[in-house]
């Protein structure tokens, strides 16, 4: 899983690398799930929630999943068995690939490219595949519906995204996302480096578009169209029962802690802290114990981030699709390029 195993064989690494990526994945969707999903929308309806099952409704997650886990896999009798059975697995696949280029630490990391970036912009689009796939294999007409509207959605606001990392990696110099996190943490304000220079401060655009992208990446409130129970049951998912239907469930969370760790280590500084609070000059000179500290840093940080997620999917109605399409096109992309062009003269010129 980490650098700090090189010396374990390799079948070794490869079996923690997959049992840190489960972790990784799985923890945070459930954590999500709870505090979020399940206490945070309760409270902002002036409502308790799950309490029966464990302390404070704690073991409801573990009843819903043993619920999904005993209900039977059905399938339209004209449904493409085989299509219709490993598009969830193709849209989870996407999550677990997009974690694994996420540092988690100066040695705590699971690959280290020099194009993390545009690894994870590219791999986080397999998704679309799948629930494309999985509309157009149900064999239902608001099924196929729902996917039309998933890939189109999708594709639009991939677009901005791209646009809005493009100034981070203007600034970093570099789509290494451990090379941006050191480059956020060793660098200086107007030469005081006592927060470093995170680039939320002058990413601010970029930072505000990565989140409506990410929020409409998510398929989430107001950005649900491919779901709209009012006009489509449920979308894609409408044909989908027990263990299928969980899959989706889970990489729909699960993906967005990832997307959340993510716009934490490039907007955010990710696993570090100011290198000036403890006299490091480099990577190499951070001590070892960020290793350990430094995911409790990245989930701090991604649970804030999702919060905000859920705090926009609980309080604003869904677009048209219409509108979503225009402010895609008519306002994000424009944005964006403006930043990009505003983030090359000052690069450029400072």
């Amino acid at each position: 899983m980490l650098g700090l195993i090189a010396s374990i064989p390799y079948w070794a690494q490869s079996l923690l690398r997959v049992l840190g990526g489960i972790v990784a994945v799985l923890l945070p969707a459930g954590t999500i799930v709870y505090v979020f999903l399940f206490k945070m929308m309760s409270f902002m309806q002036s409502r308790l929630g799950p309490m029966e099952a464990g302390p404070f409704g704690s073991l409801q997650l573990f009843a819903e999943v043993g619920k999904w886990l005993q209900k039977e896999d059905l399938y339209p009798e004209r449904a493409d068995r085989f299509i219709f059975k490993i598009a969830p697995l193709i849209v989870l696949s996407s999550t677990f690939l997009l974690v694994a280029v996420v540092p988690f630490g100066p040695d705590a990391w699971f690959t280290d490219f020099e194009a993390g970036v545009f690894y994870a912009l590219a791999v986080s689009s397999v998704s679309v595949l799948g629930i494309l796939i999985a509309g157009w294999s149900s064999a239902n007409k608001y099924s196929l519906l729902g996917g039309l509207r998933a890939a189109g959605q999708l594709i639009a606001y991939e677009l901005p995204m791209v646009l809005a990392v493009i100034g981070v990696v203007i600034q970093a110099g570099t789509m290494n996302l451990q090379q941006i996190v050191v480059a956020q943490n060793a660098g200086s304000i107007f030469g005081w480096d006592g927060l470093g220079n995170p680039y939320i401060l002058t990413q601010f655009v970029g930072f505000i578009i990565f989140m409506i992208a990410v929020q409409a990446e998510l398929t989430q409130t107001p950005f649900d169209m491919p779901i709209a129970e009012s006009e489509l049951v449920s979308g894609y998912m409408t044909e989908y029962s027990g263990f299928r239907f969980l899959i989706f469930f889970i990489g729909e969370f699960a993906t967005a802690g990832v997307f959340a760790l993510i716009a934490s280590i490039l907007f955010l500084g990710g696993w570090g802290v100011p290198f000036a609070w403890f006299g490091w000059t480099s990577i190499d000179s951070v001590d070892n114990w960020m290793n350990v500290v430094g995911p409790l840093i990245m989930f701090t940080k991604m649970m804030l981030l999702v919060f905000v997620i859920m705090w926009v999917r609980f309080s604003y109605p869904r677009f048209r699709e219409d509108q979503l399409q225009r402010f895609a096109w008519k306002v994000l992309i424009p944005l964006s390029l403006v930043n990009i062009m505003a983030t090359s003269v000052l690069k450029v010129a400072f």
